[in-house]
C-alpha cells in the first residue's frame, strides 16, 4: 500500500480508503468484517462512513456496524483513521438534520455511540447547508475539536467556493478549517476538475473522489451483461448515463482488454494519477471487489493512453480549470 499526507496536516492516510456505504444494506455484517479485516492486511488505513448509512437495520446501522468491529479489540481503533458525516436527515424531527450547532453537536455524540469510540479522525459536513452560517457551524466543530471528540473537520460536496468561504470563516476564528473535501470524481463525471479541485488545492484539503466506478460503470458492466451476470450498475441512478454513454464505455472496456489491465483498476488508477487527489473511496460489496481494488496501485499510463481516456470521457469543456476550460 501507498501512503501521503491527508491535504496539508500531518495525518497520514492510504491511498484507497474504503467506503462502507454497503455495509449492513448491501452486505452482511459477517461479509462487512472480513472486509474491514482484509482491508487491513491490504494496508487500506482510511474508513469512510456516515451516520445515515445502514438504515436498514436502524438509524446509523453502518456505523452501529463499524462499532461492534471495533469493539472486537486487536489494535483496530489505532490502526484506522475513521471519518463519518454529519448533516443527513435523522428523524422526521426539524432539528434532525442540517448543520446548526444543535444538530451537529448531537449527532456527533451518537456517532460516538454507535463507533464505540471516543473520537472521530475525520467529521465530514455530508452536504452544504445554506441556512445555516458558518459561525455558528464553526462554533459547534471548535467545541467538538476542543473536548477532543473530533480530529479534522471535512467536507462533502461543496462547491469551489463554498471551499473558500469555509475556510475564510474558520480562519476568522482561528480554526484550523477544513482538511478534505469528498467529491463526486470519476472518467464519467469530471464536474470538479473546473473549481472544486483547484480550490482544494489552493487552500491545502485532500480530494477524496466518491463513486470512483460510477456505480459500477466502470467496472466491466458490459462484460458481465455478456457472461449474464448480475449488474448492478444499471439501478435508476445510473441508467441513464449507461444508456447515454454506452458506446464510449464499450471502447473503455477495449482499451482496458488492451492493456491487460481489469477495467475498475483502470478507472482508479486514473484517479490516483489526477492532481490533487488524495484517496478514491472504494465502496466494496464483496470481497473480490475490495481485492481487485488494490491492482490500481500498479498501473501507470503514458501519454498516449491517458489521451485516449481523454478522448473517450472528454473534461468539461476544454478541460483543466476554470476560467480556462470555457475561456481565453
Amino acid at each position: 500500500m501507498e501512503y501521503t499526507q491527508l491535504g496539508r496536516t500531518g495525518l497520514v492516510v492510504s491511498r484507497l480508503g474504503l467506503g462502507t456505504m454497503n455495509f449492513g444494506s448491501h452486505t452482511s455484517e459477517s461479509d462487512s468484517h472480513a472486509m474491514m479485516d482484509r482491508a487491513l492486511d491490504l494496508g487500506i488505513n482510511f474508513f469512510d462512513t456516515a451516520d445515515i448509512y445502514g438504515r436498514k437495520s436502524g438509524p446509523g446501522g453502518t456505523e452501529a456496524l463499524i462499532g461492534r468491529w471495533l469493539g472486537r479489540g486487536g489494535g483496530r481503533r489505532d490502526k484506522v483513521v475513521l471519518a463519518t458525516k454529519v448533516y443527513g436527515k435523522i428523524s422526521d424531527w426539524p432539528n434532525d438534520r442540517g448543520l446548526s450547532a444543535r444538530h451537529i453537536v448531537r449527532a456527533c455524540d451518537a456517532s460516538l455511540r454507535r463507533l464505540g469510540t471516543d473520537w472521530i479522525d475525520v467529521y465530514q459536513m455530508h452536504h452544504v447547508d445554506r441556512s445555516t452560517p458558518w459561525a455558528e457551524i464553526w462554533e459547534a466543530m471548535g467545541v467538538l475539536v476542543t473536548q477532543g471528540k473530533v480530529r479534522y473537520v471535512g467536507s462533502c460536496n461543496f462547491a469551489g467556493w463554498h471551499l473558500s468561504t469555509a475556510q475564510a470563516a474558520a480562519h476568522e476564528r482561528s480554526l484550523f478549517g477544513l482538511v478534505s473535501e469528498q467529491c463526486h470524481y470519476n472518467l464519467l463525471t469530471r464536474y470538479v476538475e473546473l473549481e472544486v479541485i483547484p480550490a482544494a488545492s489552493a487552500l491545502g484539503l485532500g480530494v477524496l473522489p466518491w463513486s470512483p466506478l460510477h456505480g459500477g460503470l466502470l467496472s466491466g458492466v458490459l462484460r458481465r451483461q455478456a457472461a449474464n451476470a448480475t449488474v448492478r450498475s444499471t439501478s435508476d441512478r445510473v441508467a441513464s448515463d449507461f444508456e447515454r454513454r454506452s458506446t464510449a464505455i464499450a471502447k473503455y472496456e477495449d482499451l482496458c482488454a488492451e492493456l491487460g489491465q481489469e477495467p475498475s483498476a483502470v478507472a482508479l488508477a486514473w484517479l490516483l494519477a489526477r492532481p490533487g487527489v488524495t484517496a478514491p473511496l472504494v465502496g466494496p460489496r464483496t470481497m473480490a471487489q475490495l481485492n481487485m481494488s488494490t491492482q490500481a496501485l500498479s498501473v501507470e499510463f503514458d501519454d498516449t493512453v491517458l489521451d485516449r481516456l481523454d478522448e473517450l470521457f472528454p473534461p468539461v469543456g476544454k478541460g483543466g480549470p476554470a476560467p480556462e476550460a470555457w475561456a481565453w
